[in-house]
């Protein structure tokens, strides 16, 4: 187990829970993925990074933070899937935000499952470069392809906003106009937005968002993608509760250095810090 940059505690009373799901099955094209919650925490030592968010949260005293280990993902989808909604909706139910670690995009559906039924009304900001919006993909409903098509059609979230898009086709835009979704692709990103959510938010973060210049390690390398400083930024200035969040796609085999892995936990980091934030905030909030 890694220490989360000094992070980690042993207790029970967590408020913030790191949770790997060691899972690729629904990968499309390059299997690998299923190890990236190891890499993640073997990058996140503090041998080599401290405890210190950028805007000074610091989550070995500001907050518990507990690593509960990987969810068992022996058996079908369908036992796999029953068994991280449980997973995650024990974390919620603590009243605990779940920092998820993938494993390929596939899990984001049935993690949204388990938070859906804690939150009723749920936003998410999904960054990316595919939106993940196919009906299926080599006939898998239930691909890596395919979880926000499964999300919004099921009316598990409010609002969906995506970042980074950058590879889409006429099906995807089809079904964003149908279910309202905000859409920035990267040729909207001349000027980094600043994105409010009336709602509770759940953060989903496939790392193959970034450009492959800062994050070689994924299994679909896209051109043209944000760089680690500019997702940076903009979760920075997200102004939301933050409830929950997923960072997928790392593929350890093709990661060279472990830069993928290391962006991974700096992302992963500044939002759990975010999270900190902004439960402070609603708790010193009047009335």
């Amino acid at each position: 187990m890694t220490d989360f940059g000094g992070a980690l505690q042993k207790r029970d009373d967590y408020d913030l829970a790191l949770l790997g799901i060691p899972y690729d099955e629904k990968s499309s094209y390059r299997q690998g993925p299923a190890l990236g919650p190891q890499s993640i925490r073997e990058a996140a030592t503090s041998a080599s990074m401290n405890a210190w968010t950028e805007l000074s949260i610091n989550l070995e005293t500001d907050a518990v933070v507990a690593d509960l280990g990987d969810v068992d993902v022996s058996g079908d989808y369908s036992v796999i899937s029953d068994r991280i909604q449980k997973s995650v909706l024990k974390i919620l139910n603590k009243n605990a935000v779940p920092l998820i670690m993938g494993g390929d995009h596939s899990i984001t559906y049935p993690v949204i499952k388990g938070v859906a039924q804690k939150y009723k009304i749920l936003d998410i900001l999904h960054f990316d470069a595919h939106p993940d919006l196919y009906d299926e993909l080599y006939g898998d409903r239930f691909s890596h392809a395919c979880p926000f098509a499964r999300i919004l059609e099921q009316g598990l979230a409010s609002n969906l906003v995506q970042v980074g898009i950058r590879a889409s086709i006429g099906d995807h835009w089809d079904k964003a106009k149908k279910y309202g979704v905000k859409v920035w692709t990267m040729r909207d990103l001349r000027e980094l937005p600043v994105l409010e959510f009336k709602n509770p938010l759940y953060i989903s973060f496939d790392m193959d968002a970034l450009d492959p210049a800062f994050a070689p390690g994924v299994s679909h390398c896209e051109p043209g993608g944000l760089s680690t400083r500019e997702a940076l930024h903009i979760l920075h200035n997200v102004r939301a509760e933050i409830i929950g969040m997923d960072v997928v796609e790392v593929n350890p085999l093709f990661d060279h250095a472990g830069r993928t892995a290391s962006a991974a936990v700096k992302i992963m980091m500044e939002t759990a810090g975010l999270a900190v934030s902004s439960r402070r905030m609603k708790e010193e909030k009047p009335g």
